[in-house]
């Protein structure tokens, strides 16, 4: 992998953990909101990532590096983003203005002591990705230095 590699892999990290913490906001953001029906509840988003194999990117350079059964990472791709599943949370609350008839209020799937966790990851894990950058900038910067001397 080449120093110039590294800014790329970073990148996708960023970029991955910048929609996780887009997500997470919404999720925190919408999660009282409330409806008189399942079908207009607010449901968890979750991005799903996968990680991108060298291989696939440049395959000459597999052979190049002489790398066999193991793969160098190439980076972090976003699939997609899904709904959670669990089960939406309804309370009787008969009083609210979006009550259905039964005097039930349906609330989003949303767990906020989770998603601040979320939070702290994505929020560290994007910080981690400009640190290697920065590192990386900086190795560059002396190898540039190095024939001056």
């Amino acid at each position: 992998m080449s120093l110039g590699g590294i800014f790329d892999i970073a990148g996708s990290g960023m970029t991955a953990q910048s929609l996780r913490l887009n997500t997470t906001a919404s999720n925190i953001a919408n999660a009282e909101t409330a409806s008189s029906s399942t079908e207009g509840t607010y449901r968890a988003r979750k991005p799903v990532f996968s990680a991108v194999q060298q291989s696939l990117l440049n395959p000459d350079q597999q052979a190049h590096w002489g790398l066999g059964q193991e793969q160098a990472g190439a980076g972090v791709r976003v699939e997609g983003v899904v709904e959670s599943d669990t089960e939406l949370q309804m309370r009787y609350e008969p009083e609210h203005p979006a009550a259905n008839e039964d005097g039930y209020v349906f609330y989003p799937n949303v767990n906020v002591v989770e998603e601040m966790a979320d939070m702290m990851s994505s929020s560290r894990s994007f910080q981690m990705n400009v640190d290697i950058m920065n590192t990386a900038k900086s190795m560059m910067q002396r190898i540039l230095t190095l024939g001056q001397q």
